[in-house]
C-alpha cells in the first residue's frame, strides 16, 4: 500500500514545528523566520505536499462570516484604462453578472477588483487576495495588452475573458468572432444583401488578431456572387472618412461597432432598412436599436466561472503549461436596421 499523502500535521511532526508555523511558512507569512520557512518549503517539496487553495479559502471565509455558511470567493479583476471605450462598461457588467450567477449556483461568490489607473496596483492586489484567501481570478477584457505578471501565480488559478493574454499566458474564454461574423454574412446574403461593407477601428481588429477582417475577406473570397468592397480600417472612424468610403464603394449593408454611422448613412441618402442595412458587431455597444451580434457576455462569464472553479477543485494553480482558449459563438439578434426575412 502506498504511503498516505503528506499533510500539514505530518510535515509539522517531521520538522518538529507547530502546524501553525508550517501553514504560515507555506503561505509566505513574514512572521516565520526565513531559514525556518526555507526548511519547511524544502520538506514540503520533497514530500510532494501541495496546498489546497479551497481549504484556505474555507477557513478565511468562515472567520470573516463568523461561522456562517461557506461560500468560496472568486475575484473578478477589471483593468481601469482611460483609453477604453465607455461602451465597454456595459459588456463588462454582463460578464460579471454571468460569472456571479453561476458562481452562486456552485457555492461561490464573486467580488470585483479594479487595477491600474485609479485602481490598486498589481502588487497591492496580490497582497489583498492572499490576505483574503482568494485563489481564483477572472480577468475582464483589457483594451491594451494586460500585464499581471507581478501576481504570485503559484497561489492563483486564472481565466481571461478575451482572446490572448501573454503576461502571463492563461486559459481564456471569449466569443468566436471569426465564426460569428461568417455566419452573420451568410445570413445577410440570404436576406439579399450582395455588397456588404465592414468598418472597424484598427486597434479593435488588432487586439483580436485581425479576426473581424479575416472573416470578412474570407467570405468575399469564397463567395463570387458577393461584390468585394475593401473594409474601412482606420485609427478612428469619423463621419468624414466613413462618408467618403460609403459614397465611393456603395455598400448595401454596413457592418461595424458604432451605431452613429446609421445617421451618417442617412446623411448620404440611405434609407434603412428600405435601401440599405446596418449590422452591429457587438450589440452591447449600440446607442440605438439595430440588428447585430449578441456576443453573450453572461454566458461567457458563466463558462469562465465553471472552468475556474474546476481548476480550484483540482488544486491547479499557477501558469498553465499549455494555455487553452474556449470560444462561444455569438447570437444573431433581429433589429430594425436590416430587412426582415421572407415568411417561410
Amino acid at each position: 500500500m502506498s504511503a498516505s499523502a503528506p499533510t500539514l500535521r505530518s510535515l509539522a511532526k517531521q520538522l518538529g514545528l507547530s502546524r501553525t508555523t508550517v501553514s504560515d511558512a507555506l503561505r509566505g507569512s513574514p512572521r516565520v523566520d526565513p531559514n525556518t520557512a526555507a526548511r519547511v518549503k524544502k520538506a514540503a517539496r520533497e514530500a510532494g505536499y501541495r496546498r489546497n487553495p479551497l481549504a484556505g479559502a474555507l477557513m478565511s471565509e468562515l472567520r470573516r462570516s463568523r461561522g456562517g455558511a461557506f461560500r468560496g470567493v472568486i475575484a473578478a479583476v477589471d483593468f481601469n484604462e482611460p483609453d477604453r471605450p465607455e461602451t465597454s462598461s456595459r459588456y463588462h457588467r454582463e460578464l460579471v453578472l454571468g460569472a456571479d450567477t453561476r458562481a452562486t449556483e456552485l457555492g461561490f461568490k464573486v467580488e470585483k477588483f479594479s487595477v491600474g489607473h485609479a485602481g490598486v496596483s498589481v502588487q497591492r492586489l496580490d497582497s489583498i487576495l492572499q490576505s483574503r484567501g482568494i485563489h481564483g481570478v477572472i480577468l475582464l477584457p483589457a483594451w491594451e495588452e494586460p500585464d499581471l505578471s507581478n501576481l504570485d501565480w503559484s497561489r492563483f488559478a486564472g481565466i481571461y475573458t478575451d482572446y490572448i493574454i501573454e503576461r502571463p499566458a492563461l486559459h481564456s474564454v471569449c466569443p468566436d468572432h471569426y465564426r460569428s461574423l461568417l455566419a452573420a454574412l451568410q445570413r445577410l446574403a440570404a436576406l439579399g444583401y450582395r455588397s456588404p461593407g465592414l468598418f472597424v477601428k484598427r486597434h479593435q481588429d488588432e487586439r483580436l488578431q485581425f479576426r473581424w477582417g479575416a472573416a470578412f475577406r474570407a467570405f468575399q473570397e469564397h463567395h463570387p456572387e458577393i461584390r468585394a468592397i475593401p473594409p474601412l480600417v482606420e485609427e478612428t472612424i469619423t463621419r468624414d472618412n466613413f462618408s467618403k468610403w460609403f459614397k465611393r464603394h456603395k455598400p448595401d449593408v454596413v457592418i461595424g461597432h458604432n451605431t452613429d454611422v446609421i445617421e451618417w448613412m442617412e446623411g448620404c441618402g440611405a434609407k434603412l432598412p428600405e435601401t440599405h442595412g446596418f449590422f452591429c458587431l457587438n450589440l452591447h455597444m449600440k446607442a440605438r436599436p439595430c440588428a447585430g451580434l449578441d456576443l453573450q457576455p453572461r454566458m461567457l462569464g458563466a463558462r469562465a466561472t465553471e472552468l475556474l472553479i474546476a481548476q480550484l477543485q483540482r488544486n491547479e494553480t499557477g501558469i498553465p503549461e499549455w494555455p487553452s482558449t474556449t470560444t462561444i459563438p455569438a447570437h444573431w439578434a433581429e433589429g430594425p436596421t436590416v430587412r426582415p426575412a421572407a415568411p417561410a
